[in-house]
């Protein structure tokens, strides 16, 4: 069986998730330069507005992850207590 999720996890799960989130906030921060120096219409300005309203949904969807995270090393800390 394997060993469940210790609290030493823990570190790693929220760096994952750190490095998410600052990865989705300078793709953005990218895309929106980008966009800026595009001409308004073009296919390079559609990209950019496609990449950024693809980086804002996936951003969205942040706070959920936090959360199932968090629920799963709950759960896993339980679960491993119990099972000593």
């Amino acid at each position: 069986m394997g060993k469940g999720i210790t609290l030493q996890d823990m570190s790693s799960y929220a760096l994952a998730f750190a490095v998410v989130a600052i990865t989705l906030a300078i793709g953005a921060t990218i895309l929106s330069q980008v966009q800026t120096t595009q001409t308004s219409g073009t296919t390079a300005y559609n990209a950019t507005g496609y990449g950024l309203t693809g980086t804002k949904t996936m951003s969205e969807w942040l706070p959920i992850i936090a959360v199932i995270i968090a629920a799963a090393i709950v759960i896993g800390i339980i679960v491993t207590s119990f099972r000593g």
